[in-house]
C-alpha cells in the first residue's frame, strides 16, 4: 500500500473529511486531493504532522511499514 491510499484510509478511519484535513494540516483541499490520489508527494512536514495526526509512524503512512505503531 502507498502513501495515498494509507492517507485516504487513515483519513476515513477516523471519519474526517478532505476539507478538514487539509484544514487541520494548514494546507489547500486542492493540494490535499493531489496527495491522495497520488498525483503529488507530500513534503517532509506534511507527512509529519499527519504522523502526528492518526497517531501513526511515517514508515507507516508512507508504506514502508504495515506497523502503524509510532514508537518502534
Amino acid at each position: 500500500m502507498n502513501y495515498s491510499e494509507r492517507m485516504k484510509l487513515l483519513r476515513t478511519g477516523h471519519h474526517d473529511s478532505q476539507q478538514k484535513t487539509a484544514s487541520i494540516l494548514g494546507i489547500a483541499l486542492r493540494t490535499y486531493q493531489y496527495y491522495e490520489r497520488g498525483q503529488r508527494e507530500p513534503t517532509v512536514s506534511v507527512i509529519i504532522a499527519l504522523a502526528e495526526l492518526y497517531g501513526v509512524s511515517a514508515d507507516y503512512l508512507l508504506g514502508m511499514s504495515d506497523d502503524p505503531r509510532r514508537d518502534l
